[in-house]
């Protein structure tokens, strides 16, 4: 079907262009790091930033795309509770700040069905 390796590219992309942003901009992930993690906040920025390359790159190569996009939506759902204390941290800016924060909330939801549907038809 010509639509599976499109999707693929898509999520391959949106993975390598998220994990290259926490090197271009780390002071906006590491913002959001739960402070109950252990270590610097920077070390867990680049951390996830590595892991968003490594699983966006193994999406976009079709010999490991269906673990790729495993680990996509593995890590999609690990990156839940970061997105939450987003929301609570941003609940006092600005308008399109609160709403943009909480919004991303309920996306985490096709980002993974749409992982898991690139790892079946992979």
């Amino acid at each position: 079907m010509p639509g599976r390796p499109l999707s693929a590219r898509l999520l391959g992309g949106l993975l390598v262009a998220a994990g290259a942003a926490h090197f271009a901009a780390p002071r906006t992930f590491d913002a959001i790091v739960p402070r109950s993690l252990p270590g610097s906040r920077r070390s867990w920025t680049y951390a996830s930033g590595v892991a968003e390359l490594a699983v966006g790159a193994a999406v976009l190569a079709p010999r490991t795309r269906a673990v790729g996009a495993l680990a996509a939506a593995g890590l999609f759902t690990a990156v839940f509770p970061a997105n939450v204390k987003m929301a609570y941290d941003w609940r006092n800016r600005p308008e399109p700040w609160r709403t943009a924060a909480v919004a991303r909330l309920p996306l985490q939801v096709p980002l993974v069905l749409w992982a898991l549907r690139v790892r079946r038809t992979a």
